[in-house]
């Protein structure tokens, strides 16, 4: 049996609502899916649960639908991880948080280091942030989340880190030796840490775990990282690319403390 199209719509639903699908999705349905009237879709607007519908009249690149039915779902999972991901260039960043959303990261904030190829600024910034938030949404359409990841502006890594690091994490000076805290996380990736993730215990609240761009960190960078108490854990003997660390990282602590 195959499973109904999921469609991310940025806009209120409730069960007996009719309207036409958005432009996008539209013709998505009707052209590449070849959908026909009294097929069943899934809809959702990342604000919790899905909805059922049925397609009532396709024109064209018109595709008025009627929700029938409202599933209170999520396919979240029990570890909670941000991603701040050193920002590399074109594809290879679409292709690090598809497979991160994927993968259950709960948000991701770029990092424009030092050593990132793409420099982004402006309204070039604001597009690049629109695209990747619509990778996101198209992640969530493929895997079955509900809750849509939110990307937020680039940050140099010095500026993240001394202003905002991510919600629920204590000031430096709260944190234990070994940076364990109460509401979550830093870490890190670096194949010179002596530590592995499989080294640390289960999380308490949520993780923020850190991945630079090609060619990685600078010096100043990883002193950064070490001042703000961040733990440096490596995957092995392997140097990996900057599209596969970050996931080849997520998916070992979905192994180890999620649901994998």
């Amino acid at each position: 049996m195959m499973t109904a199209p999921r469609f991310y719509l940025d806009q209120p639903l409730a069960s007996g609502a009719r309207f036409s699908l958005p432009p996008g999705p539209a013709r998505h349905a009707a052209r590449a899916l070849r959908l026909a009237v009294d097929d069943t879709v899934i809809l959702f607007n990342g604000q919790g649960g899905e909805y059922t519908a049925r397609i009532e009249r396709i024109q064209k690149d018109e595709v008025a639908v009627s929700v029938i039915g409202f599933a209170d779902i999520e396919r979240e999972s029990r570890l909670r991880v941000m991603l701040a991901q050193g920002i590399s260039s074109g594809e290879r960043m679409d292709y690090t948080l598809q497979k991160a959303v994927e993968l259950g990261v709960t948000a991701i904030q770029p990092i424009a280091a030092k050593r990132s190829v793409v420099k982004l600024a402006g309204e070039r910034a604001d597009r690049r942030v629109a695209h990747w938030q619509g990778v996101v949404a198209s992640a969530c359409e493929q895997c079955g989340r509900n809750q849509v990841p939110v990307v937020a502006p680039p940050l140099p890594l010095a500026h993240w880190l001394g202003h905002t690091i991510f919600h629920g994490l204590q000031p430096v000076e709260n944190r234990s030796p070994s940076g364990q805290q109460k509401d979550g996380r830093l870490l890190f990736l670096s194949p010179l840490a002596e530590a592995r993730l499989a080294d640390l215990p289960p999380p308490v609240m949520q993780d923020c775990l850190v991945a630079g761009p090609e060619g990685g960190f600078e010096a100043d960078e990883i002193a950064a990282l070490h001042a703000a108490g961040a733990i440096p854990v490596r995957l092995g003997a392997r140097v990996l690319r900057t599209e596969t660390a970050a996931l080849a990282a997520l998916a070992a602590m979905q192994t180890l403390w999620g649901d994998f």
